[in-house]
């Protein structure tokens, strides 16, 4: 049987009570009651929030449930470049559209400072860093991409990963603030799979069509680690390697939401609303705090946002 320190790569360390804050997975002694404790999966559910003021599918996103950003989307009316900015109670159009319209891009950072790449049509490598302002167009990606994965939480430090590059490729790239680098690929070619985490610990997971499959990223080489339940694509995203979720999906009846906590996937309350064909969620910290908004499959599109809260709780373990 596998040691504790060996798997989590330290011993357990002992706290008088439990730790603040606490972080779904972490163990610990409690010198308090003399047991040895556990943060449990966070227990959460949805809510309301503000609508956006323009509905759409395949656009960008990032931030926080309290500060996020809604980049670009696809209409009946064909691709728009407009900005949403959200507080959490409401979304604000921003006067500054993003300069290259696309859809199926992706978006990382945060609502102040967003990294926006990638899209179609046609396949573009084209970069943009917004600094809550205005837009600047930087270095393009190496390869030309669209509906590829993400992580990273500033507008310095992000990967591109895998996507529909006219085949599906196997490339990853990853931004230093001023230009891509290609590093390690991942090991299958997807495309409408989604990523979540930073330039150094990062998942990569589901894609089109009903892939299941999941790949862990710690800075050097992608492994393949426990599949998600359902395979999907099109899906929302947020969180760390080790607290993360996906939201949604393009395989109906795309309302399924599963928590990681860096070993296994588990089935947790469903979307309020029916939000399919590439979507887009913001929480980069953890998954006790999320939002989902944009999607669907054709006009009207949804409008609703949808906000995720959880509390992370603590136990004590007991033999059985």
């Amino acid at each position: 049987m596998a040691e504790y320190k060996a798997i989590r790569g330290h011993t357990i360390r002992t706290v008088a009570g439990d730790p603040d804050p606490l972080v779904t997975g972490d163990i610990w002694y409690s010198s308090t009651t003399k047991k040895i404790r556990g943060a449990k999966l966070a227990t959460g559910a949805w809510s309301s929030g503000g609508n956006v003021n323009t509905g759409g599918q395949s656009g960008g996103g990032c931030g926080l449930q309290t500060a996020a950003i809604f980049v670009g989307r696809y209409t009946n009316l064909g691709n728009l470049a407009n900005v949403e900015l959200y507080d959490g109670t409401s979304w604000t159009e921003s006067p500054a559209s993003h300069g290259t319209v696309s859809r199926e891009h992706s978006c990382t950072g945060t609502q102040t400072a967003a990294l926006k790449f990638g899209g179609k049509p046609p396949y573009t490598g084209n970069t943009e860093t917004w600094n809550g302002t205005s837009w600047t167009e930087v270095n393009d990606l190496t390869t030309a991409r669209s509906n590829m994965g993400s992580a990273g939480t500033t507008n310095t430090a992000a990967l591109c990963v895998s996507g529909d590059a006219n085949p599906n490729t196997v490339n990853v790239e990853e931004w230093d603030g001023s230009s891509w680098t290609e590093i390690a690929n991942v090991n299958a070619a997807r495309t409408g799979a989604k990523g979540f985490g930073s330039t150094t610990s990062a998942v990569y997971v589901g894609g089109n069509p009903g892939i299941a499959t999941n790949e862990e990223w710690n800075g050097t080489a992608w492994t393949e680690v426990t599949n998600i339940n359902t395979g999907r694509g099109g899906c929302g995203a947020n969180g760390i390697q080790t607290d993360g979720m996906i939201v949604g999906g393009n395989l109906s009846p795309h309302l399924l939401v599963e928590q990681y906590d860096g070993s296994a996937w588990t089935e947790v309350a469903d979307l309020p609303v029916v939000r399919a064909y590439d979507q887009v969620s913001a929480g980069n910290a953890t998954t006790t705090a999320a939002v989902s908004f944009g999607g669907g499959g054709g006009a009207p599109y949804p409008v609703n946002t949808a906000e995720w809260d959880a509390a992370v709780t603590a136990s004590s373990f007991t033999s059985s």
